[in-house]
Parts: structure tokens; sequence; C-alpha cells
């Protein structure tokens, strides 16, 4: 089942427990994939719309952070729960040590030796892990890892 048809069902399901949080976080991630659907002019592949769903949760994180900065915490709350609503439709998160070998792996085939190497590594890795962790973290390990 597509991410798409999920939510479809997951909104009908909303609509009649009346939930009303959830249906509207549930519309706002709709409507930004068919934005994406638009803006493409074609259907959205598995990866598009994990790509789609990662930005909204990253979004919200970075939004999280600035309402902690400015002493909101009506507005935490609320940006907290629609976080672990959008996490739920992403795919199972790596595990450290499970990066940690996906890591190793890319290292051995881009050949990488130093921290200048980097974005070669960076490259191999990140189609292998988009959507199942944060790239920020991801580059943090290969940093630790080619130390």
């Amino acid at each position: 089942m597509s991410l798409g048809e999920r939510l479809l069902e997951d909104q009908t399901d909303a609509t009649r427990a009346r939930d009303r949080f959830r249906l509207s976080v549930i519309r706002m991630l709709r409507a930004e994939l068919q934005n994406a659907v638009i803006a493409k002019r074609a259907p959205l592949d598995h990866e598009e719309e994990l790509a789609v769903l990662s930005r909204e949760v990253k979004r919200r994180q970075e939004a999280l952070a600035d309402y902690e900065r400015a002493g909101r915490p009506e507005l935490l709350e609320s940006l907290q729960r629609e976080i672990s609503l959008l996490k739920g439709y992403l795919p199972p998160q790596l595990t450290e040590e499970e990066l940690a070998e996906i890591v190793r792996q890319a290292i051995a085939e881009a050949g990488a030796t130093s921290k200048k190497e980097i974005g070669r590594v960076m490259g191999l890795l990140m189609p292998r892990v988009k959507g199942r962790v944060d790239g920020t973290y991801t580059r943090q390990v290969v940093e630790k890892i080619l130390e």
C-alpha cells in the first residue's frame, strides 16, 4: 500500500473517530504530497513520497527548536504530537549499530581515508538510508568513523 493510499484510509478513520487533530495533520500531509505531484507533473514514487514526509518532519523539528527558544510551551506540545504522528508513517529508523555498519560499507566502497572525502561517502550513503535516519546525524557518524 502506498503512502497516499494509507493516508486516505487513515483520513477516513480519523473522520469517523472525529479526531480533529489527526485529521488536520493527515490532510496537511496529503496536500503536501499533492503539491509535489503537481510540481513534478507525474505521480510520485515511494522514495519521493518519503522525501516529502521527511521534509515535513524536519520542518516541524526545526520549528520545535524555535518555539523552545521563544518560550512557547503551548505550541510545543501540539508540534510534538504532529511530529509523533508523522513519524508513524516513516519506515522503521535505523539503530546506531545498523547505521555504523552501512557507513563502514560506504566508506569501503568509496575508498575514503580522511574527512576530506566525506562528500563522496555521503553521496553513496544517503540513497541507502533516506527516510530511515536524519542526514545530519548520518554525517556525524561518518565523521566519527573517518577520524
